[in-house]
């Protein structure tokens, strides 16, 4: 590869090296930003940053069916966005950690919005 000059400096390739994601986290970040690359999921998600809400209110102020809010959730869930709680029959939704907010906003913010 004769052909092929660096432009980076010694230091400056270091640092990559030094900094850059393992396989193991750069995978990890695949999953957690694909729980947000779904319509569905980023409206439950931005709505859950505002309230904590049982399905059948997820359902009816997002104008989503239950079945289809129920499977989101449960992957939501799977991926640790969402946390469940139960108080008696009734199962209540949250976000798992208040920076899921942050996420949300600095996407808003990025965008110009």
């Amino acid at each position: 590869m004769a052909g092929n000059v660096l432009l980076l400096d010694r230091r400056t390739q270091t640092l990559i090296k030094d900094y850059l994601p393992t396989e193991e986290v750069l995978f990890d970040l695949v999953d957690f930003f694909s729980a947000f690359s779904d319509y569905t999921r980023l409206k439950i998600i931005s709505a859950l940053a505002i309230s904590e809400m049982c399905v059948s209110d997820i359902s009816a102020t997002l104008g989503i069916n239950q079945t289809t809010v129920s499977h989101q959730l449960r992957l939501l869930k799977n991926w640790g966005i969402v946390q469940s709680k139960r108080d008696g029959k009734i199962v209540f939704y949250s976000l798992s950690n208040e920076l899921l907010s942050d996420v949300l906003l600095k996407g808003v913010e990025f965008l110009g919005f």
